[in-house]
């Protein structure tokens, strides 16, 4: 299905029948795979170690979601699905692929920016994270509250230090602790970068082949593309997206938080995610030299 510009990637369209065909899928994953080798090769990640893991990770997902209702999946099926040789599946199967990178320090920086970004209590009249004072002799919010409303594991002198290191926080001419948003996610650190990299990028790609695998699709999966444009109207467009989605999430973020104090609790995840990306178009992604339209991808 072609698009005329502008165009709105609605997603609406019947979804392709499983199983895909080899030479599709194989166009599939060489274009969504490369910008991971890349990755790869920038990191002195080689082909074998990169396959090492791919074949751990055949086995695992064979072993997890590909066995037979009221069968034990053995080592001969998770071969036979997998072209892993049987000797292997043997040795590799159960070790299995640990890669979480959410550590203490993570999630309670995460979880003390969710708190100055939602709560009332350290908002000003606009909703706005107010500047705080670094302690408080009344009783009122400080930083030092703030951090201790989450955490009494760390001292909140040390993760101000951090966060000023970091360009997180700054301190304004008074000396109040002042939150710096465009810093949050930019300058944090290698760790957190590769949090945010494994967890954003795995649910996006969750939802995606979700999608592709049932109809109707199941997720919410939207987007707004022009190809063929000038470096300046997609450095305007690119600007006005990072405003609005900064505003939609900073709202989400408001009201997950202020219904979570009711919420009794389960086993449900939730995530809604923004990305923006103005660039040169690759020479695969280039449009048709006759036509600058677009296609539903």
């Amino acid at each position: 299905m072609v698009f005329q510009r502008p165009s709105v990637l609605l997603m609406s369209k019947p979804r392709a029948k499983l199983p895909f065909s080899e030479e599709t899928l194989q166009a599939m994953l060489i274009r969504v795979l490369r910008p991971l080798v890349k990755l790869a090769l920038a990191s002195g990640f080689n082909f074998t170690a990169f396959s090492t893991v791919l074949r751990r990770l055949y086995i695992e997902v064979a072993e997890k979601e590909f066995a037979l209702p009221n069968k034990q999946q053995t080592d001969s099926r998770i071969s036979l699905l997998t072209g892993i040789h049987r000797k292997d599946v043997n040795r590799l199967r159960g070790q299995a692929l640990t890669a979480s990178f959410l550590t203490v320090g993570v999630s309670q920086t995460s979880r003390i920016l969710a708190r100055w970004l939602a709560d009332p209590l350290y908002c000003d009249a606009e909703d706005r994270p107010s500047a705080l004072p670094r302690t408080s002799s009344d009783g009122g919010p400080s930083f030092e509250s703030l951090v201790s409303d989450i955490t009494k594991d760390v001292h909140p002198r040390s993760i101000l230090d951090d966060w000023l290191d970091k360009g997180i926080v700054v301190l304004n001419q008074d000396g109040q602790v002042q939150l710096n948003l465009s810093s949050i996610v930019p300058n944090a650190g290698d760790e957190a970068r590769r949090h945010y990299f494994t967890r954003n990028l795995r649910d996006h790609v969750q939802a995606a082949v979700m999608n592709l695998m049932n109809d109707p699709p199941p997720y919410f999966e939207r987007a707004v593309h022009y190809d063929g444009i000038s470096p300046e109207l997609a450095a305007q467009l690119d600007e006005i997206a990072r405003q609005e989605g900064m505003a939609l999430l900073l709202k989400l973020n408001k009201i997950a938080h202020r219904a979570i104090t009711d919420d009794p609790g389960g086993n449900s995840r939730w995530i809604a995610g923004v990305y923006v990306m103005p660039e040169a178009a690759e020479a695969d992604l280039q449009p048709d030299a006759a036509s600058k339209a677009e296609t539903d991808e």
